[in-house]
């Protein structure tokens, strides 16, 4: 089907000639030049005046035409795979010699298992049916007519994120499905293979025969500033910030456009009296294996004062053998000096975003929901126990996006089965709180239909 329609795509090419007509004409000429470089919009500006325009034309753009073109992007990384790891591997060396933190080398190594699965990503989305054409019922009935609901898009998205150069690719799959039109801006530590990743899809789509302005491309180094681009509210509809919270609490302080927070880390575990041993130990340490990006790591664990010191002992031991730092609070320091070190106060509520794992001592599940609801990140917390009881009172009382009752809150970009593809998750409440997956790129809008009569 990609063969057929590339047949089909004609490039138009046109070239202007000027004449010259002399040394005044020429002088002239000059002058107009630079009248207009100095009067022209930013090229940031241009950028995201072109995704506006695109993303007007693609709410119009068919289903089958836009997941063609995800099918083009798909294509287009496996094409290009070799490229995009080399440029990899020269943006993981000029960050080595600037001493980039260990943390953000992680997320911006990309190997080849990585670039497949963001691939795989592209080619399941392609595949699934427009989310653009779903009707459902309103909420309420206005008469006389007939009232429904159909999802739409929200026009121009904004990406600013460090690091993670695959990330890039799946929001776009995501935006084209949903009719959006896409803006990426990444860290100057990923230049190379961000541009690498961001010219593949963009010939790509040009290639489908979509709109220029689909996806487009906003370099660090070329002084596409974070605060400039986020205050462009006329013509973008949202931003996503996808990194340290650092970075996310700069575009949220600096936006006037609507900004969705990404979650990550700091997701707590309560360890009820009845809970078992090696489930605590199992859902900790497979939280931890997301890759690059442990979304839903557990990083903080609460635990009952009825446990005995032998299991806790256990537990610790288990986790230091897998390479974990182990922190607790001041009684359990005291107990357990040769595995822990003291938590400062403010641990509570960072992320680690690393291997390292706080414990903390509490009396009842009311206490542990209480804590967890001051100082989580509230976008996934856990329980292990095997009271029904306690498990309601656990899932009515924390106030997160998801609560995992015996289950690994282990987060994936691609699980198995049903339309799962997500960016990330939010914390977020008054926008899009949990997964954010293709509903989280649309909003509805209400239709009633009428008889004709009055």
């Amino acid at each position: 089907m990609v063969e057929r329609h590339l047949a089909k795509v004609n490039v138009a090419r046109s070239n202007r000639v000027t004449r010259l007509r002399g040394p005044v004409y020429l002088l002239a000429l000059k002058i107009m030049a630079v009248e207009d470089y100095q009067n022209s919009p930013s090229p940031m500006l241009v950028s995201v005046k072109r995704a506006y325009n695109a993303s007007l034309v693609l709410e119009k753009t068919k289903g089958v035409d836009r997941s063609l073109g995800i099918e083009y992007m798909a294509l287009g990384l496996e094409k290009a795979k070799s490229a995009i790891l080399e440029a990899n591997t020269l943006d993981l060396e000029t960050s080595r010699e600037m001493a980039v933190p260990e943390l953000i080398l992680d997320w911006l190594k990309l190997t080849s298992e990585r670039l497949q699965k963001a691939i795989c990503i592209l080619q399941r989305l392609a595949e699934l049916s427009d989310p653009i054409e779903r009707l459902m019922n309103a909420p309420y009935q206005l008469n006389p007519g007939q009232t429904y609901c159909q999802r739409m898009p929200l026009g121009v998205i904004a990406l600013i994120y460090e690091a993670f150069p695959e990330l890039a690719a799946i929001a776009a799959g995501l935006c084209l499905k949903t009719g959006n039109s896409l803006i990426v801006r990444g860290g100057m530590e990923a230049s190379h293979c961000n541009g690498a990743i961001a010219n593949t899809l963009q010939k790509a789509l040009l290639e489908a025969g979509l709109p220029s302005g689909c996806l487009e491309f906003l370099s660090a180094e070329e002084g596409s500033s974070i605060r400039d681009l986020v205050s462009l509210d006329q013509y973008i509809n949202l931003v996503i910030p996808y990194g340290r919270p650092s970075l996310i609490q700069h575009a949220i302080e600096s936006s006037t456009a609507p900004v969705l927070k990404s979650a990550m880390g700091n997701c707590y575990l309560y360890w009820a009296p009845s809970g078992d041993l090696d489930l605590v130990r199992w859902m900790i340490l497979d939280s931890h294996e997301s890759v690059p990006d442990p979304v839903n790591a557990i990083e903080k664990v609460l635990i009952s004062s009825d446990r005995k010191s032998s299991s806790k002992v256990s537990l610790f031991n288990s986790l230091q053998e897998k390479g974990f730092k182990l922190r607790g609070d001041k009684q359990l320091v005291e107990e357990f000096p040769e595995h822990l070190t003291p938590v400062e106060e403010l641990e509570w509520s960072t992320p680690y975003l690393d291997k390292i794992i706080a414990f903390k001592e509490v009396d009842s599940l009311s206490e542990a929901i209480t804590w967890m609801n001051r100082y989580s990140s509230n976008h996934a917390d856990c329980l292990v126990s095997e009271s029904y009881q306690e498990s309601r009172q656990f899932a009515m009382g924390i106030d997160s996006a998801l609560v995992y009752i015996n289950s690994s809150p282990r987060f994936s970009r691609h699980p198995k089965g049903g339309e799962s593809v997500f960016l990330g998750m939010s914390n977020q409440k008054g926008n899009r709180l949990g997964l954010i997956g293709l509903e989280t790129f649309t909003t509805m809008k209400q239709v009633v239909q009428g008889d004709g009569k009055y």
